[in-house]
C-alpha cells in the first residue's frame, strides 16, 4: 500500500469514529430531558430575577399572613417535626465579661465576706493611648493579635480609642499582648 493511500484510510477511519460520537452525543441530548418533546432548559442569567415554583410561592405567602402565635406554633411543630435540637444564642466576648460579672446579689455579697480573694485569671486587654509616630506599627500589631481582623478594621480599632482588644484572655497569652502592644507604640491596660 502507498504512503498516500494510509493516510486517506487513517482520515476515513477517523471521520467515522468522529460522526459515531456525534450522533451519539445528539442522542444523548435528545433522550436526556424527562420528556423527549421537551426543551432543554437554559441557565438562569446573572441578572434575570429567579422564578419559584407556584408551591412554593403559596407557601411563603401562607406564612407570610401568619400571626406572631401562629409562626411560634409553626416553629414548635417544624423543630419536633424535624428533629431539631433548640441552640441558645452564644454571647458576644464583651458580653461574657459582664455576664460573668453580674451572677446574683446574693452571690455578690457572699464572695466580699469571704476573707480569701482569688487571683484573676482572664483578662480584658484594652488599648487606651496610642504614640502617633508608631500608629502604622500598631495597627499591624492589633491586625496580628485579634483573629479575624483586617487592616482597615485594626485601624478603625486604633483610632477610636480607649477600644477593648480582646476579652476574656488568658493571663500569660494577655500579658504577651500587652508587652507586644506596647512595644508597637500603645499603651495597654489589662482589666
Amino acid at each position: 500500500m502507498y504512503p498516500i493511500a494510509r493516510c486517506c484510510v487513517r482520515a476515513r477511519s477517523a471521520a467515522s469514529t468522529l460522526r459515531r460520537l456525534e450522533t451519539s452525543a445528539v442522542r444523548y441530548l435528545r433522550t436526556s430531558c424527562t420528556l423527549r418533546n421537551e426543551p432543554v432548559t437554559t441557565p438562569d442569567l446573572d441578572n434575570a430575577p429567579k422564578q419559584y415554583a407556584p408551591k412554593i410561592q403559596q407557601l411563603v405567602d401562607q406564612i407570610a399572613s401568619l400571626t406572631l402565635l401562629e409562626v411560634s406554633d409553626l416553629n414548635e411543630l417544624l423543630k419536633k417535626t424535624l428533629n431539631i435540637q433548640d441552640v441558645g444564642m452564644i454571647p458576644m466576648g464583651s458580653m461574657v465579661a459582664g455576664a460573668v460579672g453580674a451572677g446574683a446579689p446574693g452571690q455578690a455579697a457572699e464572695e466580699e465576706e469571704a476573707p480569701v480573694k482569688k487571683e484573676k485569671t482572664h483578662f480584658t486587654i484594652k488599648l487606651t493611648e496610642v504614640n502617633a509616630v508608631d500608629k502604622v506599627k500598631l495597627i499591624k500589631e492589633v491586625k496580628n493579635c485579634v483573629p479575624g481582623v483586617n487592616l482597615v478594621q485594626a485601624k478603625k480599632m486604633v483610632e477610636s480609642l480607649p477600644q477593648e482588644i480582646r476579652a476574656n484572655v488568658a493571663k500569660e497569652e494577655a500579658e504577651k499582648m500587652k508587652a507586644s502592644l506596647e512595644a508597637a507604640g500603645g499603651k495597654v491596660v489589662l482589666e
